[in-house]
């Protein structure tokens, strides 16, 4: 590449004015597909790459998209893999990341408000993306619209009309995995509820008695356990399930963390998988292949998601798109060897 190429030099061979290949390169609407590809052929053609700092100053855009999440989830799977779909999106359109988590369980909600004015003012984000639980929070949605940027929601629990948002539903997933579960032959079946700030995963736990229900099988207090989507809560709240008298023949936990930890103390107590303990989990994550026996689980597109509620973002800054859109996508049931018919 050539340093001393200017936006000049790529107008000059392409034919164009700047203003032309400025919109070219900021991938703006009303550009003709033969003038786009022209100016295209001239900027690798002569290895021309826009200055970052100038191509903000001249459209008064920073051209980053703000990725807000839970600190909690930091290190969780799904996180990563709504990472790598907003970075595919990103570099598709010409836009950088900006990572952000947010630790609300500790500052409380006035302290999520002050943290979020205070990270959309010094990093100069153009739009954001909620993840849950930040996605079900009004105070965050509500301080966003505040400070004028536009957002998009990510898996959120509620989804009102004309909040644009991205979202698979969890509750006919879960239900499909139960009645998965039943058609084995299973009775008593166990659930573990995920942290009830993320209604997501709340209605999980919805769809779950909507199977029970229909099927005439008995939920009481032993049925339901309540965990916080960890190994560890997984763990704890397996050794209460498997220590009552009638112990369930299958356990359905609301994340494959938590499904990890309950296969973890089936096997300290001697339990065969599947043979005399069926588990389910939810989201296919990593872990889900690395268990043993591997993990029979809902799949998410979470990448696909991702990308496109970063699209969907960035049709809004560019005020290519007025209408605001809601997806929703279909989960997959996937099913792997912790599973199978209920012992006589």
């Amino acid at each position: 590449m050539d340093i001393t190429t200017t936006i000049e030099d790529v107008a000059n061979l392409a034919g164009v004015s700047i203003k032309t290949v400025s919109r070219v390169v900021n991938m703006e609407p009303n550009v003709r597909p033969a003038t786009r590809e022209r100016v295209q052929d001239a900027i690798r053609e002569l290895g021309y790459q826009p200055n970052p700092s100038a191509r903000g100053l001249a459209s008064k855009r920073s051209y980053l998209v703000g990725l807000f999440y839970d600190d909690l989830m930091a290190e969780s799977t799904y996180i990563v893999n709504v990472q790598r779909g907003v970075l595919t999106r990103c570099r598709k359109e010409g836009y950088e990341l900006l990572i952000h988590p947010f630790n609300y369980h500790q500052n409380g909600i006035n302290g999520l408000a002050e943290e979020i004015t205070a990270n959309i003012i010094k990093s100069r984000i153009d739009g954001v993306i909620l993840t849950p639980p930040l996605s079900d929070l009004s105070i965050a949605i509500e301080t966003l619209k505040r400070l004028d940027k536009p957002q998009i929601r990510l898996s959120p629990g509620h989804h009102e009309s004309g909040s644009p948002c991205v979202y698979s539903d969890d509750r006919i997933a879960a239900r499909l995995m139960t009645e998965h579960l039943i058609q084995l032959g299973h009775k008593r079946i166990a659930f573990i509820a995920g942290h009830s700030g993320h209604l997501a995963i709340v209605h999980r736990q919805t769809g779950f008695i909507d199977a029970m229900t229909a099927a005439g099988l008995n939920i009481d207090n032993a049925s339901v356990s309540q965990g916080s989507n960890t190994f560890e809560s997984g763990v704890k709240c397996a050794r209460e399930i498997l220590s009552h008298e009638r112990a369930p023949t299958a356990i359905f936990a609301s994340t494959d963390e938590m499904a990890a930890g309950v296969m973890s103390v089936a096997h300290q107590l001697g339990y065969s998988i599947p043979g005399d303990l069926s588990v389910a989990g939810y989201d296919n994550s990593q872990i889900a292949h690395q268990v043993w026996p591997a993990l029979t689980t809902i799949a998410q597109p979470v990448n696909e998601m991702a990308e496109i509620a970063t699209g969907l973002l960035i049709d809004q800054l560019r005020g290519g798109k007025k209408s605001i859109s809601q997806v929703a996508m279909q989960s997959e049931l996937v099913l792997r060897d912790s599973t199978g018919p209920a012992p006589c």
